[in-house]
């Protein structure tokens, strides 16, 4: 989850639909301040502007809509026969902070990984390194079965030792990525070497989910050679040995990482590119330039202005789809005057959702009411019909019911110091201007913002983007819940509490549905967060890139990608 508008650095995020079966089978200045003034004017005559052409189209020009035709990848039907050879050149929208999976958010650590458990289209984990994950007892205990004669690149075994093994790393280190998803983990047993046990506190019936994350969320699937990890100690992030497609080469940080084919891939046939070469172009409009000139073969895409013109370029190829969550303002709801929900709703209220798609997205937002999209099988529309519309006049007397009972309207509202952030939070400026709320704007650098600012609490509202994820849990879970992890604006709910753990012990879909649908009606209803745009993750290419697999969140499985000639 990251706070941003178009040019953040990402980290994880996710797709949500069916739920998890019982059994499977085969990215420091001084902050900044302004207030309203002369830009609130200019940015009203850009509303004015919006209104006149809101429709999406002017002069007669076509109406430009997002590609997200083909969200998880291309269609290997259509694609042609694969061919081997080649080295692909990506660019990345964030530098990775480390190989060890215990510790950052890396979005090219998948060419060297493969997770124990992958998702499919649907959020529903199935089997890739292993062969099946079971519970005889309705999610108390799960029984892992691993695929035989998988070795990682360094000849290590890849057994049930070695799942244990990597599990516990989670498991003993408080900060890693993944620690908070052994928690429901009483003990693992080794049953044979390629069977693993896990015996949990209580029943969680989402638990194969956590063997499935992509790397940046503290996947528990992605395991390292326990020999590597030994060898290397606190260094091993800079020597990492998985059992995936590609060998790790080199990493020069701020520059480029490489890896190679591995010759003794587990999937027959796989990989066809002879390797890879990972470049971080942080800087959204060269990394766009970038891949629309050649220089680079695959844009990993964060954001909508990148998604916005591939779609009209007819010589790129979009791999992108909205899903769950998204783009979104935390209310801090223990901080006034958001502790108080005639303000949370006053603010919500004061949002013009067309003025915003107009002067933010060209007219192509994918308006976000709740934490999930329309057509998944947890989307409430109860929720969606209940979120508060737009209706500045409603605003007007709630913020001024507020004042009478000795409220102060005004507040500060947070975002990361980059140009894009800034012309997003003056819109929003603007628009509480307009019912009377004096809005500070202050801007931080992007490490101050996300560990002083939000993780620290320090805000009153802040500019934060999460999704899409491939499955509501553990998302939902660490974002709502009264405990969780990214909980930022400390909301808390017993009932939604209740209906996330409801959801999470469950392994009956339709049980999970309801219980997910409860929850975003519950946090709907008391405005936990205020919903604003779906996410834009996408990877965008030149022509000749094929075998695309991806998950929502930008997750690649590079092993089936190659260079048509």
């Amino acid at each position: 989850m990251l706070p941003l508008h178009r040019v953040r650095p990402g980290n994880d995020a996710r797709l949500h639909r069916e739920g998890v079966p019982m059994r499977l089978t085969s990215e420091r200045t001084r902050p900044r301040t302004r207030r309203v003034a002369i830009v609130a004017a200019a940015v009203a005559v850009a509303l004015v502007a919006a209104a006149c052409g809101s429709s999406g189209s002017s002069g007669g020009s076509a109406t430009v809509t997002l590609d997200a035709s083909h969200p998880n990848g291309g269609d290997p039907a259509q694609e042609g026969t694969p061919v081997d050879g080649g080295t692909l050149t990506v660019g990345s929208y964030t530098e990775s902070r480390s190989y060890d999976p215990t510790v950052g958010s890396n979005l090219v650590a998948s060419a060297i990984y493969d997770s124990l458990l992958k998702t499919d289209a649907s959020g529903t984990p199935q089997p890739f390194l292993a062969q099946s994950m079971d519970t005889p007892d309705q999610g108390r205990t799960w029984i892992m079965k691993l695929r035989p004669n998988v070795r990682f690149h360094d000849g290590t075994p890849l057994d049930a030792d070695a799942v244990i093994f990597n599990v516990k790393r989670q498991q003993d280190k408080p900060t890693a990525l993944g620690h908070l998803y052994t928690t429901p983990i009483a003990a693992m047993t080794a049953v044979d070497p390629l069977t693993v046990r896990f015996d949990l506190k209580e029943p969680v019936g989402s638990f194969p989910v956590v063997f499935a994350l992509p790397f940046g969320s503290g996947n528990l699937g992605t395991i390292a050679s326990p020999t590597a990890v030994n060898k290397w100690g606190a260094d091993y992030g800079r020597h990492p040995i998985g059992a995936g497609p590609f060998v790790f080469v080199d990493w020069v940080p701020n520059d480029k990482a490489t890896v190679k084919r591995n010759d003794d891939y587990w999937q027959p046939g796989l990989p066809h590119l002879d390797g890879i070469v990972f470049r971080p172009l942080s800087d959204t409009e060269t990394r766009y330039a970038s891949v629309v000139n050649g220089d680079i073969d695959l844009d990993i895409a964060g954001f909508h202005t990148e998604v916005y013109r591939a779609s009209q370029d007819k010589n790129l190829k979009v791999y992108f789809g909205p899903g769950g969550d998204g783009e979104f303002l935390y209310f801090n709801v223990n901080k006034a005057p958001f502790d108080d929900p005639r303000m949370r709703e006053a603010i919500i209220r004061s949002i013009d959702p067309k003025a915003l798609s107009a002067t933010q997205y060209q007219n192509t937002m994918n308006q976000a009411v709740t934490a999930f999209a329309q057509g998944d099988p947890n989307y409430s529309e109860k929720a969606a019909q209940e979120w508060p519309a737009y209706d500045p006049e409603k605003a007007k007397q709630l913020i001024a019911d507020y004042k009478v009972s000795g409220g102060n309207p005004n507040f500060t509202f947070s975002d990361a110091n980059a140009p894009n952030n800034i012309q997003f939070a003056t819109f929003l400026q603007a628009q509480w201007a307009a019912v009377g709320i004096d809005v500070n704007l202050k801007f931080d650098d992007l490490a101050t913002l996300v560990t002083t600012v939000v993780q620290g609490g320090q805000f009153q509202m802040v500019h934060w983007i999460s999704g899409p994820y491939e499955n509501p849990y553990p998302f939902m879970f660490n974002q709502f819940h009264s405990g969780g992890i990214n909980n930022y604006g400390r909301y808390s709910n017993p009932q939604v509490d209740a209906a996330l753990e409801e959801a999470a012990a469950t392994t009956d879909p339709e049980a999970r549905a309801g219980a997910y649908q409860r929850a975003q009606e519950l946090i709907n209803g008391d405005m936990a967060v205020v919903w604003l745009s779906r996410a834009y993750k996408a990877a965008i290419t030149q022509p000749q890139v094929r075998g695309v697999q991806r998950y929502l969140s930008s997750e690649i499985f590079w092993g089936s990608i190659w260079l048509a000639t």
